[in-house]
């Protein structure tokens, strides 16, 4: 028995990282799933491995129609949906304010933002219809504490759909529809890579150098993998996480919880050490 035996899951942003490991494991565990992505090829190929419980459609999550059709796919194609996973995005312009530039400001909110309503809009209306869903919205523990990712618009972006889930887990919640979002921390995937202007295929080679860069960056030593939100998104999805409604859990491994021990210890033997050398 899967912990989603029986569950219909749309999930965007499939192609790479995190949205690709949550494909896998989804249907592991026993999901008939949807999945999106601009890339065809690499969609296709996903799809193709991993069966006829799984079917993938080419989408630009940042266009209303589109959105509406993929959700619509899932409930043609298998009857119902279950859960949303909203997890598409890319990164955002970086620099300081006084360097952004309106256009790109408005593409990125589009795809971080944006997308996100609109899978909530037109998921809303099926999982109230069935009495029951999960919706599950990536943030970013950039939208939690400024300074932690390249983009002032990231941060920005990803602190709306925060705020925006639990929003409309306050409404949805009255239908029984579950809305929560997942902020990782450093998850070694591509996306970093593409922040600084590598290509999408050069960046995807990046994960290995990630997860060297980030090891000890967070009490847990090691850099996080999209595995860790993969699973933490089959708990959100599933029964187990019944009485969940309007919560950002965050998967960081501590990095956001305060100044890492073995620092703050050095800290203050320095402290101790100057003091001494004054006396």
């Amino acid at each position: 028995m899967g912990r989603l035996d029986g569950k219909v899951a749309v999930i965007t942003g499939a192609t790479s990282g995190i949205g690709l490991r949550t494909a896998e494991v989804f249907v592991a565990e026993g999901a008939k799933i949807v999945i999106a992505g601009r890339r065809i090829p690499e969609g296709e190929a996903l799809a193709s491995r991993l069966g006829a419980t799984c079917v993938f459609r080419q989408t630009d999550v940042t266009v209303e129609v589109q959105m509406q059709a993929l959700i619509a796919l899932a409930v043609e194609k298998f009857g119902r949906i279950d859960c949303l996973f909203n997890n598409a995005g890319g990164p955002a312009q970086t620099g300081g304010i006084e360097a952004l530039e309106v256009e790109r400001f408005d593409a990125a909110m589009a795809t971080l933002v944006r997308s996100v309503m609109l899978g909530m809009k037109h998921a809303a209306p099926h999982m109230k219809k069935q009495g029951a869903g999960s919706i599950i919205n990536n943030g970013s523990i950039a939208g939690r504490l400024a300074g932690f990712s390249s983009s002032v618009v990231y941060g920005a972006a990803k602190a709306a759909v925060i705020h925006l889930t639990k929003c409309v887990a306050m409404e949805l919640g009255e239908s029984n529809v579950r809305v929560n979002s997942i902020s990782p921390g450093a998850i070694a995937t591509g996306i970093f890579g593409k922040a600084l202007g590598l290509s999408t295929e050069a960046a995807e080679k990046t994960p290995a150098v990630m997860r060297d860069v980030y090891k000890t960056a967070q009490p847990i030593p090691r850099a996080g993998i999209p595995d860790d939100i993969a699973h933490a998104a089959v708990f959100l999805a599933s029964d187990e996480s019944s009485f969940i409604n309007g919560h950002d859990l965050v998967i960081d491994g501590a990095i956001t919880g305060g100044r890492n021990w073995s620092q703050q210890q050095q800290g203050l033997a320095a402290l101790r050490n100057a003091f001494e050398q004054g006396a």
